[in-house]
């Protein structure tokens, strides 16, 4: 491993164990930006209290993470501490070597296309050099350990870390071109929160290109390998669901957990879109809108894979920044996953739009929502309103920020395949013209 990254992981844990040794640990672990009725550790706790009991740990309403993570900490409770560090070092170590292996496929085929004369002769200054590349899967790694958000959820003993544990092992092994692990560790994050089914797009473009099997869905090839994929996910997810099952003896946590995401019951706030449109919505009307809001996360898949089906892991990154938003349940550890990807786009900037505004908005908001909090459940001088108008322009930054990075992204694009400068038919410089 190299040097730089273990120092990294030396620090990254540092700053944590101190963190947890400090009186403001309690205080982070309420924070409601950073756990959900999903993934707060006291929830947990309560759990384990039940399964000790021997009663089901979903008998109540207060536990609705997996069976696995359960069973996990109850072997594990006393080292949780210990687990949530591990589990932001995997995240950490797989996105470094999954950065380091895509910018060896990214130079391979910027080089081959140098050698094809592919690229317009204007656009060589958009080409990347290996020595900007060289230190990205390092930045990588900062970008998700030294992240504050990120931070603020290892301390807050969110299970968040471990679903992002699991979807960097499956980027990890996708990129690496092993179809089983990547199959395997989607079952796994799909069980954790249904909503990373919408990266088995990606995963297969990606498979698919990286086996040169052609994208066509004429040829046989194409569904073979879409069948062989789709056997081992549900296969794996079969067997992961049966496991839960053997364990826990019952089907109990089929609607605590997955029914609990979907229909969205508990309305406490978070930095998420549904808990204050609900909690205002018409009952008449809930059913609808439900579906409305739960399908924006999968709506999205089928025109991003078309419009990506050449770049899969930027369609990766897309689909993790709109899950992180559009969720029933997010929180800010969800965020920080995607965020982690953005040194992995550092050759964008020049084409960036609104990255200063959308910077000052996600820090100002981040600091207004405790402040906000206070004042609304504590000092009563504010109510539900000025909270959840924080958590609109909290989203709404996010959305700024994906979608400037999407439309810098195609500009490059169409700068490689058309030049970077603007010429008439003739050949003479052209002026862009506005109005």
């Amino acid at each position: 491993m190299a040097a730089p990254l273990t120092m990294l992981l030396i620090v990254a844990v540092t700053v944590r164990a101190l963190l947890f040794r400090s009186s403001v640990a309690d205080l982070i672990a309420e924070r409601v930006e950073v756990v959900s009725p999903l993934t707060a550790w006291k929830r947990v706790i309560e759990g384990l209290a039940l399964l000790d009991l021997g009663v089901s740990p979903y008998s109540g309403d207060v536990f609705h993470e997996t069976p696995l993570i359960i069973y996990l900490f109850h072997f594990l409770v006393d080292y949780a501490e210990i687990t949530f560090m591990l589990a932001d070092g995997i995240v950490a170590v797989a996105l470094y070597y999954a950065a380091q292996d895509y910018n060896k496929q990214v130079f391979r085929k910027q080089k081959y296309a140098l050698e094809a004369d592919r690229y317009p002769p204007d656009c060589h200054e958009l080409v990347r050099s290996p020595k900007e590349m060289h230190y990205i899967p390092l930045k990588v790694a900062m970008f998700y350990l030294l992240n504050p958000f990120t931070i603020l959820s290892c301390v807050a003993k969110s299970t968040c870390g471990l679903n992002n544990a699991v979807v960097s092992l499956f980027i990890l092994s996708t990129i690496k071109g092993n179809v089983l692990l990547s199959a395997i560790f989607l079952a796994l994050a799909t069980y954790q929160s249904i909503y990373p089914l919408t990266l088995c797009t990606a995963a297969l473009l990606y498979l698919m290109q990286r086996q040169f099997i052609p994208i066509n869905i004429r040829r046989v090839s194409f569904w073979w390998f879409v069948a062989q994929y789709a056997f081992m996910y549900l296969g794996s997810l079969f067997v992961i669901i049966c496991l839960s099952f053997f364990l826990l003896g019952s089907w109990d946590f089929v609607p605590s957990v997955y029914g609990f995401i979907l229909t969205v019951p508990d309305l406490t706030p978070n930095i998420g879109l549904f808990w204050y449109f609900f909690a205002e919505m018409f009952e008449h009307f809930r059913l609808l809108f439900l579906c409305v809001f739960q399908m924006i996360v999968f709506f999205y898949t089928i025109p991003m894979s078309i419009k990506l089906k050449e770049h899969p892991v930027f369609l990766i990154f897309m689909q993790l920044a709109i899950i992180s938003i559009f969720k029933s349940y997010p929180t800010v550890g969800d965020s920080a996953l995607y965020m982690a990807f953005l040194p992995v786009w550092s050759y964008l900037y020049r084409f960036l739009r609104n990255i200063f505004l959308v910077t000052c908005v996600m820090v100002a908001c981040s600091a207004l929502f405790p402040v906000l909090w206070h004042l609304w459940i504590y000092a009563g001088s504010a109510n539900a309103n000025f909270y959840y108008a924080t958590t609109l322009l909290f989203n709404l930054a996010q959305i700024l920020l994906v979608s400037d990075y999407f439309y810098a992204f195609l500009r490059r694009e169409h700068h490689l395949t058309h030049g970077l400068y603007l010429k008439r038919k003739d050949g003479s410089a052209a002026t862009l013209i506005l109005k």
